[in-house]
């Protein structure tokens, strides 16, 4: 059984300000699995708040900083692999070979994609019509993910920031 604790805010694990828990349950056998704390919405107001403060430094890292970041990622997630899977498949209830080659081994499938477009990305680009193609980062997000597809839709959302 896993408690989870903590949220991960301005660069470090930090308390909730929620109390209010919630019981993690496999669905394909009810076990009780874990334990998480719900985030209110000054916690959420914190994390927002540490995302705003960090953007104008963090928007400004380089082509080579965000490729090394993300290569980083990728050893840490391969390595990580079966326990990663292990997590899927007792959270949404799926056969661990489904959580291992559907859903565990995409997440890392899209990091690597993500690596191979930003080695190919230009940061200003002209288009045959003449206009100039400017990528810049635009701001802070807040994503709302599926259960379903875990690590699949939080790889899709945050990896192209």
């Amino acid at each position: 059984m896993s408690n989870l604790d903590k949220y991960y805010i301005n660069g470090k694990w930090v308390l909730p300000l929620s109390r209010t828990t919630m019981d993690v349950i496999n669905p394909a056998n009810e076990d009780h699995i874990g334990k998480i704390i719900l985030a209110n919405e000054l916690d959420v107001n914190l994390a927002v708040e540490a995302a705003k403060s960090a953007f104008p430094s963090f928007s400004q890292t380089s082509k080579e900083e965000r490729l090394e970041l993300l290569r980083a990622l990728l050893e840490i997630s391969k390595k990580r692999l079966p326990e990663l899977a292990k997590v899927i498949s007792l959270e949404m209830g799926a056969p661990m070979t489904m959580s291992l080659e559907l859903q565990a081994d995409a997440a890392v499938g899209h990091l690597e994609g993500y690596i191979d477009a930003l080695i190919d990305q230009k940061e200003h680009e002209k288009l045959s019509n003449g206009d100039m193609q400017v990528r810049e980062p635009v701001g802070i997000c807040g994503l709302i993910t599926p259960w379903n597809w875990p690590v699949n839709q939080i790889a899709l959302k945050a990896l192209p920031a």
